[in-house]
């Protein structure tokens, strides 16, 4: 089982970019969670400390397909130390204003800054891709990063909340600022690995979006609504805890979530599949939308914790299908940007599916929230379907976006 993983590392240099790039992406998912615990500290509003939060995500959401677009065409090199530094000085520029109780404009301005912050996931991603282009071992390598996505968003909150709470409000941003430099400096210093960059004599003018091309659209559609999903899981499981005054035991639900989806995604990547991708991507949508359903009926921690961990068990394999089909369908020069438009669309989903939900269990309790889940469910399904017809064979090396 752990054969196909110890062959990806036999690529000279595989090791350095893997691990630079798994401290790399760390600071993604503490910036957000870090910015609302230190807010609802040091100014005492959660509407305050979502919406500054919610800047970040969304602003990450449209700048980090930009900064990838600059990096397909520039390389990594040149372009990552820019996009990290502006992103690491909105994060300081957010936390000085915290701690001298700067106009709340400040802070937004801060967050659209830090918004800069580049993909690190797609960085990695596109690492992997140059080297094992065309090969059955670039499904390995993309369950591998979907698996360290996992870990990333396991370990981060918790250690910028548990910073934020046990050290100083501004520690949590304070570390993702601190580790973004180390970990970019890390992976750009991996230079035999970054992916070639196509001359500027062939193509003069930069090309359009990856996201014109209607598989690529399709394909970002069904990473909102599986990010709606996951939101919805955080933010329900932890009131459903509460509602059955054992508030602790929503980190049982998280773990159990987490844990379907990094195994799943460990066993995916090990297996050698023949059936074509546009088929699994069909078949993963209807498991979604099949193991949201019995999120209603759970009635107990434990049978909360097993449905999310049935229904996690879709999530990283669907995700590597979809990773792996738009590695097919984008230019070759575009993949680092068609790749961090899927994970960007995830990052908006994520944030949706927290704050729908949320609304949603304020309003009718915790068991409404989870037909949030169940809905999302279904647009994974449709945008399956739909993409299912959208993605047709074609060779990627002659494709163009007009």
């Amino acid at each position: 089982m752990t054969h196909p993983y110890r062959a990806l590392f036999a690529a000279p240099g595989s090791t350095g970019f893997a691990l630079a790039g798994l401290l790399a992406r760390l600071p993604l998912p503490m910036t957000g969670i870090g910015i609302i615990t230190l807010l609802a500290q040091v100014r005492g509003s959660y509407a305050l400390a979502g919406a500054v939060a919610a800047t970040f995500v969304l602003t990450y959401a449209l700048l980090s397909p930009q900064v990838s677009r600059l990096v397909d065409r520039h390389g990594q090199r040149r372009v990552l130390p820019v996009a990290t530094g502006v992103s690491v000085f909105g994060l300081l520029l957010l936390l000085g204003a915290s701690w001298w109780a700067a106009p709340a404009a400040l802070l937004f301005f801060g967050a659209l800054l830090a918004g800069a912050m580049p993909s690190m996931s797609a960085m990695v991603r596109a690492r992997w891709t140059a080297i094992y282009r065309g090969q059955p071992q670039l499904q390995t390598a993309y369950a591998l990063e979907t698996v360290f996505d996992e870990v990333t968003f396991i370990a981060g909150p918790p250690l910028s909340v548990g910073l934020a709470v046990a050290v100083l409000p501004q520690a949590g941003v304070l570390a993702a600022a601190v580790l973004l430099p180390i970990g970019a400096s890390a992976l750009i210093a991996q230079r035999r690995t970054e992916p070639p960059i196509e001359t500027a004599r062939r193509y003069a003018a930069p090309a359009a979006s990856v996201i014109r091309l209607p598989g690529v659209r399709w394909l970002a559609v069904l990473m909102v609504a599986m990010g709606v999903i996951v939101g919805t899981v955080d933010i329900v499981s932890v009131a459903f805890a509460a509602h059955l005054g054992q508030p602790a035991a929503a980190s049982i639900v998280l773990c159990a979530y987490a844990a379907g989806s990094c195994l799943s995604g460990v066993l995916f990547g090990a297996l050698t599949l023949q059936t074509p991708l546009r088929r699994l991507l069909l078949l993963g949508g209807i498991a979604t939308a099949v193991t949201t359903m019995p999120l209603l009926l759970a009635g107990t921690i434990g049978a909360l914790a097993a449905t999310v961990f049935v229904a996690g068990a879709f999530f990283a394999p669907t995700m590597i299908v979809a990773m792996s089909l738009t590695e097919q369908q984008v230019p070759p020069r575009q993949l680092t940007e068609g790749m961090t438009w899927l994970l960007a669309a995830l990052n908006v989903g994520v944030a949706l599916g927290a704050a729908i939900s949320g609304y949603g269990v304020d309003a009718h309790g915790p068991r409404a929230g989870y037909l949030v889940a169940l809905c999302a469910g279904g647009a994974v399904l449709l945008a399956a379907a739909i993409a299912h017809g959208a993605l047709r064979p074609r060779d990627p090396r002659n494709l163009e976006v007009c």
